[in-house]
Formats: structure tokens, sequence, C-alpha cells
């Protein structure tokens, strides 16, 4: 209860320091109204500097799992290899933020995908594929040898290859070989 603010606007209570009746009618994704009542030793006004017993607060009918990731704190990972292919998961136990609101328990687990790197920089291999991208250097760089030396023997696919390298290097669709993620 330490969280909860004395005297504010009932209907900016963060979640954790109010009761809601659940709305049965609510849609998934659209924004319903919510019956509330803050807890016992939170004490809130309404816009007229009212103590009310009840308010209503707007929320969007989605439970707290299916929120987006911005809207929610996962903790890290134990357990992910350096290099797994395909990519490891890994269950992270994660906690809605205290200005969220959404249905159903704020901590639940989640399986994420294990993200790390091996050291390669996003901004060597375009500066490779832009300089010596014909040689073969940016797939050479990125741990991608069989696609260098093709560059290399046919001089960057005669620079077309080079000029769709440097394409698909600058939007990071080509990464690097071992699939970690660049710096």
């Amino acid at each position: 209860m330490t969280q909860c603010p004395s005297n504010g606007l009932c209907s900016r209570l963060p979640p954790g320091c109010m009761d809601c009746e659940t709305n049965c009618s609510c849609i998934y994704g659209k924004t319903a109204v919510f019956e509330c009542k803050a807890r016992s030793q939170v004490h809130c006004v309404d816009e007229k500097n009212n103590r009310p017993e009840t308010f209503t607060i707007n929320m969007t009918c989605q439970l707290c799992w299916q929120l987006p990731p911005s809207d929610y704190v996962c903790s890290n990972p134990t357990n992910c290899k350096t290099v797994s292919c395909p990519r490891e998961r890994y269950s992270a136990n994660c906690t809605v933020r205290d200005h969220i609101h959404c249905l159903g328990n704020r901590t639940f687990p989640k399986m994420l995908y294990c993200n790390w790197t091996g050291g390669y920089k996003w901004s060597t291999a375009l500066a490779l594929s832009i300089t010596l991208g014909g040689f073969g250097a940016d797939r050479f760089y990125l741990g991608q040898w069989r696609e260098g030396l093709g560059k290399l023997f046919s001089f960057g696919g005669l620079g077309i290859w080079t000029l769709i390298d440097v394409l698909l290097i600058g939007v990071g669709y080509v990464g690097p070989a071992d699939g970690s993620l660049y710096i």
C-alpha cells in the first residue's frame, strides 16, 4: 500500500490500490467501463473532491499476458547458450508495469527468445558492404564465408550482388551467420 497515493483522484490509482468488478460484457481489444472501489487503507477523491464509495475507470479489455512487451518487465535468462540453432527460448516471469490496467494475474510466465550477440557490429558490416562489398568482405566479416567466396570470384556479382547486399545489410535482413544479433 506504500505505492498508493493519498487523496489523489480515484480514477488515477494504480491497479494494486483498487478492486474492480469483472465486466462480462467487455469485448476483447475494445475499451470498456469497469466499476471499482479503493482498497480499505487507500483514500482517494473524485473530480468534485468527494470520497466516493465506487468509481469507474476506462480500460482496454485485455488479459495481462496479451499486453505488448513494452507494458511488462520480464526476468533475465540464466540458461541461454551463446550459440544455438534454432534460437532457444527460455521461461521468464513477467510483471505488468504499475500504471497499466489489465485483466487477470499481473504476474505471469512467458516463453521468450534468447537474445545474444556474437560481437558483430551493424555499422561495421554496412561500411564493409559499401566499401569492399565487391570482394565479399562484408560476408566474410559476418561469418558467411561461402557467400563471401562467391562474391569474391564474381566481383560482387558484377556489382549487382553488392548493391543488393548493401540494401539487405542496411535494413538488417542479413545478419551474422551464427544467428546472433548485432551489437
